[in-house]
């Protein structure tokens, strides 16, 4: 039930704010929305507001926003409140307010968890989980300790005790000194052998102990957070361009992409670990979404402003019939893509 519920506020509030993205800029442009709909038909839930209907449709994966006059091939009236009746800048602002208003929406809801709960720190090691058999657990380590020492080395962080430290020394003795409650502990024990990934492809044999760190919070400004927010969300945009680039030039393994099912396991997964921690992973899911829209595929909304962009340079629309065939090539890709996410949710 938390992972159902997890994945609909998650897709609905992406979507929402993706279509009111689209919705508020036309309107701002003059331009007629005949229906607003989250979700695709059928439709559960409508009503109309002057000339817009307001619609939830039954299938939660995606929305639109239709707006009179859209498509080239429907006959054109030549009224003011058309679509193809703005100029193409305006026409383009329509289509890429939609991408946009996710990553404003990832800033914004980063910004709110920083403001509110604060950003993760990593100056302190506290245990939040001890794997059952572990080392740890047979050294007598338990939630809540904080590491304070191994082999005499004091640790600062829990990246520089497990990249440093413990990482190294594979299957070897190691001496930790813990604090409970204000009192020290100290034992000695052996690591267990694991295996990290160093690169999409590659992975290196490394020593374990089996414990998870605990988050610490850091509180932020509000200005602070704004700030982090954004960093974050252009990292997030960064990280996302890398991977599709990582998958055009074959360096990251296609094996690693999800979609809907993999969304849901990950929504269910960080809904679990705070409601904070579901926000976050909203965040990045946001400007996923945000930057997948604007690649340049016929049928999303980054194909259209390709199509928007051609009409400037020529001077007038993109034929319907060359139109056509590069949406029937889009959605051809994006069917295959679809079937290809589902192979490797299921197979996950």
């Amino acid at each position: 039930m938390i992972t159902i519920l997890a994945t609909i506020f998650v897709l609905g509030v992406l979507i929402f704010f993706h279509e009111l993205g689209h919705f508020l800029v036309a309107k701002k442009s003059g331009i007629r929305v005949d229906k607003f709909s989250l979700g695709f038909p059928p439709t559960i839930l409508s009503k109309k507001y002057g000339d817009t209907e307001y619609a939830i449709g039954l299938i939660p994966l995606g929305g639109y926003v239709k707006m009179a006059g859209e498509n080239p091939d429907e006959e054109a009236k030549g009224e003011p409140w058309e679509f193809m009746s703005k100029p193409v800048w305006k026409r383009f602002l329509v289509i890429f307010a939609g991408p946009f208003m996710n990553f404003i929406l990832a800033i914004g809801v980063l910004t709110g968890v920083y403001a509110i709960r604060g950003q993760v720190v990593d100056n302190m090691v506290v245990i939040n989980e001890v794997q059952e058999d572990s080392p740890a657990a047979k050294a007598g380590m338990l939630p809540g300790d904080r590491i304070i020492e191994i082999d005499g080395i004091t640790i600062e962080s829990f990246r520089q005790m497990a990249e440093e430290i413990i990482y190294p020394k594979v299957e070897k003795p190691i001496t930790i000194t813990w604090d409970r409650d204000g009192s020290k502990l100290t034992s000695t024990l052996v690591t267990q052998s694991g295996w990290t990934f160093t690169g999409p492809k590659d992975s290196v044999q490394v020593g374990l102990i089996g414990i998870n760190p605990r988050a610490i919070y850091e509180r932020m400004n509000v200005f602070d957070a704004f700030t982090t927010g954004i960093e974050q969300s252009v990292f997030y945009v960064k990280m996302v361009f890398g991977f599709v680039w990582g998958l055009i030039n074959r360096t990251i393994d296609a094996s690693g992409i999800g979609g809907p099912i993999f969304i849901s396991q990950l929504a269910g997964k960080t809904a679990k670990s705070g409601f904070g921690v579901l926000l976050e992973f909203m965040a990045l899911l946001s400007v996923n979404l945000a930057v997948l829209n604007i690649l340049p595929i016929p049928v999303l909304d980054g194909g259209h402003m390709v199509f928007l962009g051609i009409e400037k340079l020529k001077g007038s629309p993109v034929s319907i019939k060359a139109r056509l065939i590069a949406q029937q090539v889009g959605l051809a890709f994006m069917l295959i893509l679809i079937v290809f996410v589902t192979f490797n949710d299921i197979t996950r």
